[in-house]
């Protein structure tokens, strides 16, 4: 039976734009289930500040489905900011976060068989996001537990520019990578998205969102281009 899978939402996301992500891994006989964020949990990590409330509603997920399966790993599926959010998760290094008093750790990577993310910047110039990025990049670079698989998925879909219909992905990436003129998918640059030593794909026509239309990483037809790394 495939480990259950549990599905981390991308920054001010709430749980239930994920559900039929949810559904499609359930239907191919994945158990899968996403951490029931709401977007209002993400108020407190605003600014810049500490990720671990988040974190600490990741783990309590993980641990019950652990108990609920009887098994002891899960597959992780991050989308957006929540692939590195789960790179913090899996690791050994405490981590305080801006405004945090008492320092975290949660040492998650004996549990964690297969991290996808989906998306996500792994790198960024932004203020705000750069201390908490730099934590993760300093302590775990690239693909940095080799009991892990890392899985990273970029999309190919908007070319930014400076011109009508492209300059939010050109100030997006920009601020992500230094480089508005580039691909990505209309948010997460391809080349921030993914890792070194990880196994890294690139699906062409795929949005950011889960919320986007008419695809985005988790529709059907993208999700074949990875699900087969849930197995």
């Amino acid at each position: 039976m495939p480990l259950p899978t549990v599905i981390l939402p991308g920054y001010l996301e709430s749980g239930v734009a994920y559900r039929s992500l949810e559904q499609s891994l359930q239907q191919l006989g994945f158990p899968a289930v996403t951490v029931a964020l709401r977007r209002r949990d993400w108020i407190p990590t605003l600014g810049g500040r500490s990720v671990t409330p988040i974190l600490q509603q990741l783990d309590a997920t993980v641990k019950q489905i652990l108990q609920q399966c009887n098994t002891s790993q899960i597959n992780l599926i991050g989308h957006s900011a929540g692939g590195w959010l789960s790179r913090i998760y899996l690791g050994e290094k405490l981590y305080s976060g801006r405004g945090e008093v008492t320092s975290s750790v949660w040492q998650a990577h004996p549990v964690v068989a297969t991290l996808i993310t989906l998306g996500t910047p792994h790198v960024s110039q932004e203020r705000w996001t750069r201390w908490n990025l730099d934590f993760v990049n300093q302590h775990y670079p690239g693909a940095f537990y080799k009991n892990v698989r890392y899985v990273c998925v970029a999309g190919k879909t908007i070319f930014g520019q400076r011109r009508r219909g492209s300059w939010l992905a050109y100030s997006s990436y920009q601020l992500t990578c230094g480089n508005g003129n580039t691909w990505g998918d209309g948010i997460t640059p391809i080349e921030a998205a993914h890792l070194e030593g990880a196994q890294n794909i690139v699906i062409e026509g795929v949005r950011h969102s889960p919320r986007s239309s008419p695809m985005w990483y988790g529709s059907p037809e993208p999700l074949k281009a990875w699900v087969q790394y849930l197995v």
